[in-house]
């Protein structure tokens, strides 16, 4: 049974999340990220224990780097996670139809273009969490294209609400993965396109495919929908360019239906070619992936790993 929150704590949480806003939008988006920077330097000196983790999941995804090389990019991925608050704040005001082409560039996207014009199917579209998520599914939205993200909510209500109303303003719709099978199903029966963060652990019952040279719980869902429902799978990105507000937008991979096809296991293929193309996005920038995030954390045999990058 979850422990009952602490309301009081939640909100006081909630104001300071508003105060920074505010005091934030007092300045610059790159001031801002000035600042991040510094914040993520602190919580790197101070935080020994995601620290730990962060290095350790460095250390054994690149296991023929230097050590040096393992703590600068472990270091500069704690930047990324405060970039990620920035980017929730001032996203609203800088991508909009007359503007985004300022901040953002796009690569490999014509194909995902084109399915998401011919609306003659459903698409699943997912990435990680990698760079400027947000800022690409808000593009997205912006465009034209609207999408139905499936997540799971912040544990905090209030800043639950407050996230999923910078989401929904451009036409994004939200759906709570806990108990959405059929409403996953009647999108894709309707050619809507859902979108995943598709790189959270799955638990003792996921599906494990191999991340980094290493076992990694997967949840099924994406491969069961796709499988089911026949649609393309498009793994997108979308990279920070230059520690600005600055995005390359694109594409690594379209897994069309008929690639799994005749598979021994449809379902297990469809996992495993989607995480190697999303090790292929991080690979490409590795200081942009939020290695405190437990990917790991779960086993094959059930187990759980250490909490120090061991999985």
């Amino acid at each position: 049974m979850a422990k009952p929150r602490n309301k009081v704590r939640d909100y006081l949480l909630y104001l300071a999340l508003r105060t920074f806003n505010a005091i934030a939008h007092l300045f610059g988006v790159q001031a801002n990220y000035r600042t991040a920077r510094v914040l993520g330097n602190i919580l790197w000196w101070l935080d020994k224990k995601h620290q730990r983790i962060a290095i350790g999941h460095v250390r054994l995804s690149f296991p023929d780097w230097p050590e040096e090389k393992v703590q600068a990019v472990a270091r500069k991925s704690m930047h990324h996670l405060f970039y990620l608050g920035i980017d929730l704040l001032f996203t609203p005001g800088l991508i909009t139809p007359r503007t985004w082409r300022r901040h953002i560039h796009l690569k490999n996207m014509t194909e995902t273009l084109r399915l998401a014009i011919r609306q003659d199917r459903g698409m699943i579209m997912l990435t990680g969490h990698y760079g400027g998520f947000e800022v690409v599914g808000y593009m997205m939205a912006t465009l034209g294209f609207p999408t139905v993200s499936v997540f799971r909510p912040l544990d905090n209500p209030y800043i639950n609400d407050y996230v999923m109303g910078v989401r929904e303003r451009t036409g994004q719709s939200l759906l709570y993965k806990r108990g959405a099978s059929q409403s996953m199903s009647d999108i894709l029966e309707a050619k809507g396109t859902l979108a995943f963060i598709a790189d959270q652990d799955a638990g003792r019952k996921g599906l494990f495919v191999d991340f980094f040279g290493r076992p990694a719980s997967t949840y099924k869902t994406i491969g069961l929908m796709a499988v089911a429902h026949r649609v393309p799978i498009v793994i997108g990105y979308g990279r920070r360019l230059n520690d600005r507000y600055e995005f390359e937008a694109g594409v690594q991979r379209v897994i069309h239906p008929e690639e799994w096809d005749g598979k021994d296991d449809e379902v297990a293929w469809v996992t495993q070619e989607f995480s190697l193309a999303l090790e292929n996005v991080i690979r490409d920038g590795p200081e942009q992936y939020f290695w405190v995030h437990r990917r790991w954390k779960h086993r094959p045999d059930g187990t759980k790993a250490l909490g120090d990058g061991v999985a």
